[in-house]
């Protein structure tokens, strides 16, 4: 079995680095033009199905690539993109956020998810994949922070590594198991 992540094209939040977490906007232009290249890097690869969250953006990404490669999508809420807390639609270099994002039992930007949380959620949706899916390979299409957890999952990290992690948009990883 193999499960591929790959995160959404961009958004005008990400090319402004806004923090980007429950906010549920389209993909931008360019992000749209990424999704088109994922779609045909998807058509080399043997996927059964795609996983994705139900927000806009990954569900666009998500429909690119499934148009494109006649493949079915299920959606996960899952694998939504972490909630932020009062971070939501600030800079990225907002006093405070780097250090709350390695601060695994601290709710992110006071009313968020801790990382805790997040990592219970998609954690539980991945062991889900992997019973359920055990004889076909997956593309989950979901969020930068879900894919740190995703990582996580498969790599250990130190916190060093976890904080400092980076997903591009519709870039493609690959997980090989033996189930």
């Amino acid at each position: 079995m193999k499960i591929y992540s790959t995160r959404h094209g961009q958004t005008d939040y990400n090319k402004r680095d806004i923090i980007l977490g429950t906010t549920d906007i389209e993909l931008n232009e360019t992000g749209l033009h990424q999704a088109e290249e994922l779609a045909e890097k998807v058509s080399g690869l043997d996927i059964d199905i795609i996983i994705a969250s139900p927000m806009k953006r990954t569900m666009k990404t998500a429909r690119i690539v499934a148009e494109r490669n006649s493949l079915e999508i299920i959606t996960d809420v899952r694998f939504r993109e972490w909630n932020y807390g009062e971070y939501e639609g600030k800079t990225r270099f907002t006093g405070g956020f780097p250090e709350n994002k390695k601060n695994f039992g601290v709710k992110m930007g006071k009313t968020g998810e801790s990382l805790l949380q997040l990592a219970h959620r998609v954690y539980s949706a991945l062991d889900d994949i992997i019973e359920n899916y055990r004889d076909r390979n997956i593309l989950i299409v979901s969020h930068g922070g879900v894919c740190r957890v995703i990582e996580t999952y498969f790599h250990d990290m130190t916190t060093a590594e976890f904080e400092n992690w980076f997903m591009g948009n519709c870039q493609v990883i690959e997980y090989s198991l033996q189930v």
